[in-house]
């Protein structure tokens, strides 16, 4: 088997580089080009406050479709904040009156509230919130609620 020279090496993973790229740049392409997932749940952020032993913060942000609800749900030990980014969100609690939240608002949910109303309120336009948790570390983010 002949010997390649460096410069032949060299240029033969040049191309090869090239090509994986390419490949990797048409691959992500196709990736970015779908639609996001409408009723996605994304974790932002998790952060500790060392001046809070056992407590972080957690922010989320909630996408869901026209008239997408979520079952009833607790966030055990947990302060919950919530902002509607867009469309309109119907929120309730301890299944008290609900009401329909727009792009701007915000809520809040003591611990131990049942989240008994969630829905995204809109027969046509998707909904967005950032939630934000005082949360105690120990506890799931949300519980189901028979």
């Amino acid at each position: 088997m002949p010997k390649l020279n460096t410069v032949a090496v060299a240029a033969i993973a040049a191309a090869l580089s090239s090509a994986v790229t390419m490949g990797a740049v048409k691959i992500v392409g196709a990736a970015e080009a779908q639609a996001p997932n409408p009723n996605a749940t994304r974790q932002l952020m998790t952060q500790a406050l060392s001046d809070l032993p056992g407590r972080e913060v957690r922010m989320l942000e909630l996408n869901r479709p026209p008239q997408d609800a979520g079952a009833p749900h607790s966030h055990p030990g947990h302060h919950t904040f919530g902002y509607v980014v867009d469309g309109e969100y119907e929120f309730g609690v301890n299944n008290g009156p609900t009401k329909i939240l727009h792009a701007g608002d915000t809520f809040y949910e003591p611990p131990g509230a049942i989240h008994s109303a969630s829905r995204n309120a809109s027969k046509d336009k998707p909904m967005k919130i950032v939630v934000f948790l005082v949360a105690d570390q120990s506890k799931p983010t949300t519980v189901p609620v028979k």
